[in-house]
């Protein structure tokens, strides 16, 4: 899924788990969607409610939930400690992976127009979302709360942005906007002064703390209205406090950044420790509250790893583990990034690539139409680009190659990134493959059925040569990155290049080979015209690089035993 959003709406239930479980499994109905997070407070008698889906689907699910709402809450009845208007008092889309602020911003419109003509409820639009600028403060749409909604009746300057004139008494009124991802981050210190926590609290959050005549006790300077005079904090967008924590017995920064493209994580975290070292003080662990984006978590490795001295160019999963060890995030809670990561909870890895070496051959081997050549050819790219990135690793790291080490990172970055698609081009390879014998399989019995099966068969047939095809022509990607190695990489590793050469002859020449029996089967003459002259093309050039690289480590190879 290259597009994700998520969606926050909060309920005015609490008390009751029958009732905000079936309004936030109400969101699943739609297919895509998948429930994150259930949030029930029993004192503010409200829950909060996480799904993500793609842009597609996410309206559809939002709607679900709103109408559930609609059903099961009556706001006559409702009292708890938070602010609310309405059964659903907001519903905030975000942005998490591919998707823009503008994209959310549009989706809140779609789903409030929909909500008021459907439903008949008052909506407001609110945040990135807003029709008119003293709407986007959330505060400013529910002020009165629900209470005060019946004075708004016939006002024009409170006049809803969709829904009818009168207003739904069992409902309520809601906002529906859109925001930046919010991330609910705790920081623990090892010392329960709590004063000394919020000393640093006061320092980073935007709105500072009051000035005052003297520290830390002095009057406070004041405006003519009689309101504190600030000193703005470190950071934009951070909201923080701190408080004692009896079960850790310990004191607790806790704050929530409310834009993580401005103040991210590891720049808040590293502040706060400097700020703790200087009152003598170090951080025992942090916790990120809810789920992150994938962003968050390979932003925060890349960093650490950096002032680590080490190169970036490591998989997805060591960049991760860096940021969750860095942080802390294993110290205070337990953080699976399988379940916190918002990524993570839509990914569905490939069979053929979670198997171990041993059951992959053992698979290849068997009487099994597929695997076959199409996804090893595959595998062999995954493995040329994998021993690039080794030599650049390698390379990196040596004193002796320092003039080098950003050409050795940049190549690594590039190289990790294609071990990734070659190794999904794996289980895709098989898939398309799997999909041909599934239109061959169609009913064919009348003439109807008949043109529908070839039509298929011809479709899933061209997808099944394009998978190939585009194997062949990535091979062309990972060429500068095993020719940096074999130029300017540790000679003691030329090897590993030169086998890196002949993996990415055997992946171009394999690829080429699946293309080309499958074309076979292709009566699109233009179409198998395009293919072969993107063959010839592709085949021509990586064949071309991997000479001239095996060329170079065998001249090293050989200088290196002159040299014994």
């Amino acid at each position: 899924m290259t597009k994700i959003v998520e969606c926050v709406p909060n309920i005015s239930e609490g008390k009751s788990p029958d009732i905000y479980n079936t309004i936030a499994q109400s969101c699943e109905k739609v297919s895509g969607v998948k429930l994150l997070d259930v949030d029930p407070g029993a004192a503010t008698n409200r829950t909060v409610i996480t799904f993500a889906g793609s842009p597609d689907v996410i309206v559809d699910a939002a709607f679900e939930v709103i109408k559930t709402a609609k059903d099961l809450i009556d706001m006559r009845t409702h009292h708890g400690e938070h602010a609310r208007m309405g059964a659903v008092d907001v519903c905030p889309f975000v942005p998490v992976s591919g998707a823009s602020l503008e994209e959310c911003a549009a989706l809140a419109k779609t789903l409030a127009k929909r909500v008021g003509e459907e439903l008949g409820v008052w909506v407001y639009l609110y945040e990135k979302a807003a029709s008119k600028p003293e709407w986007q403060n959330l505060a400013t749409v529910r002020k009165g709360e629900y209470e005060g909604l019946k004075d708004r009746v016939g006002k024009i300057e409170w006049k809803p942005d969709f829904g009818p004139d009168t207003l739904d008494p069992m409902f309520g009124a809601m906002a529906i906007g859109a925001r930046k991802f919010l991330i609910a981050y705790n920081i623990n210190v090892n010392s329960k002064n709590v004063k000394m926590a919020k000393d640093i609290a006061f320092n980073i959050r935007e709105s500072g703390r009051a000035k005052r005549k003297s520290y830390p006790d002095g009057e406070i300077y004041r405006h003519p209205d009689g309101t504190s005079i600030k000193i703005p904090g470190i950071f934009k967008h951070c909201k923080s406090t701190a408080w004692l924590i009896p079960e850790y017995e310990c004191a607790q920064l806790t704050m929530n950044l409310t834009d993580i493209d401005v103040t991210p994580v590891h720049v808040v975290f590293d502040e706060v420790e400097r700020q703790a070292h200087a009152r003598g003080m170090r951080i025992t662990g942090s916790e990120i509250v809810g789920l992150v984006p994938l962003q968050t978590m390979l932003e925060a490795g890349i960093y650490f790893a950096k002032k680590q001295g080490l190169s970036t160019a490591l998989s997805e999963k060591e960049i991760i583990n860096i940021a969750i060890r860095s942080l802390g995030l294993r110290d205070v809670a337990p953080f699976d990034p399988n379940d916190k990561i918002i990524e993570y909870r839509f990914r569905t890895k490939g069979e053929l690539v979670s198997l171990t070496c041993e059951q992959f051959v053992e698979r290849l081997a068997s009487d099994a139409p597929a695997p076959g050549g199409g996804s090893v050819a595959a595998l062999c790219g995954a493995m040329a680009a994998a021993l690039g990135t080794m030599v650049t690793n390698l390379t990196h790291s040596k004193i002796e190659f320092a003039e080098h080490k950003s050409n050795m990172e940049h190549a690594g970055v590039t190289g990790q990134k294609l071990i990734a698609w070659f190794l999904a081009a794996v289980d895709r390879d098989t898939d398309a493959f799997n999909a041909v014998m599934d239109a061959m399989r169609l009913p064919k019995g009348s003439e109807y059925q008949q043109k529908v099966r070839d039509k298929a068969i011809l479709e899933a047939n061209k997808a099944c040569t394009l998978v190939p095809l585009e194997v062949l022509e990535s091979c062309l990607s990972v060429l500068p990155i095993l020719t940096t190695a074999s130029e300017k990489g540790n000679p003691n590793c030329a090897s590993d290049a030169g086998v890196g050469a002949h993996c990415l002859m055997a992946c171009a020449e394999g690829a080429a080979l699946n293309v080309r029996i499958n074309l076979a089967n292709i009566e699109d003459q233009s179409f198998k015209a395009q293919c072969t002259t993107r063959i010839d093309k592709a085949l021509k050039a990586v064949f071309k690089g991997c000479d001239e690289i095996i060329a170079l480590v065998n001249s090293k190879i050989d200088l290196t035993q002159i040299m014994q």
